[in-house]
């Protein structure tokens, strides 16, 4: 069993972030460096990136522990406030070991909430938009009833996480602990890895590799997409407020998939072809939150756009290619 406090260069912690060398993990570990916390990050690199966390390598404020979550562990140590961001969210990845996707969310949330318990730490879990399953209701709201196939291919991911929250809320009411739980909706910018698979990254990929955009379907489902900066701020402010049940992030201005492959399109190459194909099982209809917690609660909503925020993600991987 680790010691995580014998890899820390801090008296005391001030965060743990669990899958930190992630795509929103390097950037919410940005952000808490930049107001002056120290930052311990853990992640066994199955789907992080070293590079996503390579510029802060000799910051002080900064420390690294390569482990894999679903093993114990303990600190000597003082943990303040613990962030967990470790599973895969792409279900090109997720999909791919399904039964280890399930042990992150289930062995892996026990792991962070005793070491929580013992430090009484305050904990945030990202949960998902994955959560409200295929659904006609529109947008979707926190307490609204959820039906989830345990059959699907997602499910190893939608019923992980949604065992991890059942998980969290036992543990703060049988142990008086802090928790945060952000139903984190489609989020993207700079780092998300050119292979991820999720649609603003398959589209900027297919457009600068000069490939055919692949529609899934008719391209009449809808999404709606969040800025990883917007997000971030999100997920600080949930943190710092005492409010312990599931709150939605993300964006609520909501698109077709055809509608973005177009958008995208118009940015890099106009003369894009789309290529149609099946729509893969159990994909959404629909995709937006409601907001009316976060507006409420945390005072947030998204500042920048849809095409700022492409604009932002395009240039930051046309060095690529």
């Amino acid at each position: 069993m680790n010691d995580i406090g014998n890899f820390s260069k801090f008296d005391q912690i001030n965060n743990v972030v669990f899958g930190g060398a992630g795509f929103l993990g390097s950037h919410l570990i940005d952000q808490l460096v930049l107001k002056g916390e120290n930052v311990l990050c853990i992640d066994n690199l199955s789907s992080g990136d070293l590079q996503n966390i390579y510029h802060l390598k000799n910051n002080e404020k900064f420390s690294f522990l390569n482990h894999d979550i679903c093993y114990p562990l303990i600190s000597s140590k003082f943990i303040e406030k613990i962030w967990h961001l470790a599973c895969p969210a792409s279900p090109k990845i997720y999909q791919t070991d399904p039964l280890n996707t399930i042990r992150i969310n289930y062995e892996g949330t026990l792991n962070v909430l005793n070491l929580a318990k013992v430090h009484k730490s305050k904990i945030l879990f990202t949960s998902t938009s994955e959560i409200y399953g295929v659904t006609t209701t529109n947008p979707q709201y926190e307490l609204m009833p959820i039906t989830l196939p345990t059959c699907s291919p997602r499910a190893c991911y939608s019923e992980g996480k949604r065992i991890a929250e059942t998980l969290i809320n036992t543990f703060r009411v049988e142990n008086g602990l802090e928790v945060k739980i952000a139903r984190v909706f489609n989020t993207y910018g700079p780092r998300l890895n050119i292979n991820d698979g999720r649609v603003i990254i398959n589209f900027i990929k297919q457009s600068l590799s000069k490939k055919k955009l692949t529609i899934y379907g008719d391209g009449l489902q809808t999404r709606s997409f969040c800025y990883v900066s917007d997000l971030v701020e999100g997920l600080i402010k949930l943190m710092n407020i005492n409010y312990c049940y599931p709150v939605n992030l993300g964006s609520d201005e909501e698109i077709s998939i055809l509608e973005l492959a177009n958008l995208i399109k118009s940015k890099i190459n106009s003369k894009m072809l789309f290529e149609y194909t099946d729509l893969p099982f159990d994909d959404p209809k629909c995709r937006r939150p409601s907001l009316e917690k976060s507006k409420n609660l945390l005072d947030w909503h998204p500042k920048i756009s849809l095409s700022e925020g492409l604009n932002k993600t395009i240039s930051s991987y046309e060095y690529v290619f």
